[in-house]
């Protein structure tokens, strides 16, 4: 499986067809290799698919869209370096980067040059255009989710339980404790924001607990948080990691629910745990792979189309984040291209006019609520959609508009 994946990444992303004049180059920054290549692989597959998928249509305005996609190793150095070369040599016209550390380390010098630049990392920082005009984000950002989260488990779960009126009695208040890698920016990025949602609902906070993201066994946390009384578990890391959190947590019977980042959330997560997972909930970027939402067929086409020898059980909703991530730097593109000025300040205006848009403006595509991004705010949603697990399935949870729930606050938050 593994030889299997590596010959299709070594073929498809370092190998790039020439397209003649008419074409867009678009650079990618990916992890296939370093610490968060176990979402990464797949979310790198999705995107040289959707690419595939949009030049197989007539592309931008009939232009070819030319992907240089390469591995960075998860390397903050690496990305500076592939940066540089995909602007000087390659002279792309957009930038999709991955992680949280790459992109806000890259991100003054992005917004120097004026390149627009799409991340996976949904960072909450990465969204204030006075900060960070040039930088984009394709899907609900990671604070407003964590806030999400952890209300939906307060309202939903907390405050339903028996816990509850033994806690009200007894005059404690439930507690939160953060399971994260304190030195990855990702991990870290919404910390700060469910700190200040636990405040805002009473909910105490404990010690954090720093667990790496490839972390194999975390019993040692677990007892940390044991020792805390922890009430709920916040967990900031990717799949790996957080699987390991919970069975350890499960094992040693910490008697405290989990609520998950999007990155950490998947079939995945539910394989690995088993019993162990159930009632975990987690944020979601968009619809998971296979459900039954518009161009969710055309995901499903073109995984087996460009990618057939990856089995298809062990793709995920990577995936169709990737989607995502390409149809808005595609809108971006194509509204800036018909007004004939493919360059970064018009790009930049281009996904800065978008209002209650759809990847590849269907409704409900691909399981994302609608997007509107402004010159003073490049949040694209307030909606954060959760999932649970149940019965060893991801069942939808709830949908929360943080914006409208919080409405004297939403403002106060850009830029977290």
């Amino acid at each position: 499986m593994k030889r299997i994946l590596l010959f299709c990444l070594t073929l498809f992303f370092i190998c790039s067809t020439a397209f003649g004049a008419d074409e867009i180059k678009v650079g990618s920054i990916n992890d296939l290799t370093g610490a968060t290549s176990d979402v990464g692989k797949d979310a790198a597959l999705g995107i040289r698919e959707c690419v595939t998928y949009v030049n197989d249509s007539g592309g931008i305005n009939g232009k070819k869209i030319k992907l240089i996609l390469q591995d960075y190793g998860y390397r903050i150095p690496e990305a500076h370096t592939l940066y540089k070369r995909y602007k000087d040599q390659d002279k792309i016209s957009l930038l999709l980067q991955w992680g949280t550390g790459d992109t806000e380390a890259l991100s003054p010098t992005v917004n120097k040059d004026k390149m627009v630049t799409i991340s996976d990392s949904l960072s909450g920082h990465l969204c204030d255009p006075k900060k960070t005009p040039y930088n984009f984000i394709y899907s609900t950002d990671y604070s407003t989710n964590a806030r999400a989260a952890l209300t939906a488990w307060y309202e939903e779960v907390w405050k339903k339980s028996d816990k509850w009126k033994q806690a009200r009695e007894s005059g404690q208040k439930p507690k939160l404790v953060c399971f994260y890698m304190f030195a990855a920016p990702y991990a870290s990025a919404p910390i700060k924001a469910i700190k200040d949602q636990a405040a805002l609902l009473g909910i105490e906070v404990a010690k954090d607990q720093d667990v790496s993201l490839t972390a194999l066994d975390a019993k040692s946390q677990v007892l940390g948080a044991k020792g805390e009384n922890a009430t709920i578990v916040w967990h900031g890391n990717t799949t790996m990691s957080v699987a390991t959190a919970v069975k350890d947590a499960y094992a040693l019977k910490l008697d405290a629910d989990h609520i998950v980042n999007n990155w950490g959330f998947d079939h995945n997560l539910v394989r690995m745990t088993g019993k162990a997972g159930e009632g975990v909930i987690g944020a979601a970027a968009c619809a998971f792979l296979g459900d039954n939402v518009p161009y969710m067929d055309k995901v499903i086409e073109y995984t087996k189309k460009v990618n057939p020898g990856v089995p298809f059980e062990k793709r995920d909703i990577r995936t169709v984040q990737a989607w995502v991530k390409v149809s808005l730097a595609c809108a971006g593109l194509q509204k800036a291209d018909k007004a004939g000025k493919l360059d970064g300040p018009s790009i930049k205006a281009a996904l800065e006019s978008l209002k209650d848009w759809y990847p590849f403006d269907k409704e409900n595509a691909l399981g994302r609520p609608p997007t509107t991004i402004t010159d003073t705010d490049h949040r694209p949603s307030p909606v954060s959609t959760l999932y649970t697990i149940k019965d060893e399935k991801i069942t939808l949870f709830t949908k929360i508009n943080m914006k409208e729930k919080f409405p004297d606050k939403w403002q106060s938050w850009l830029g977290w």
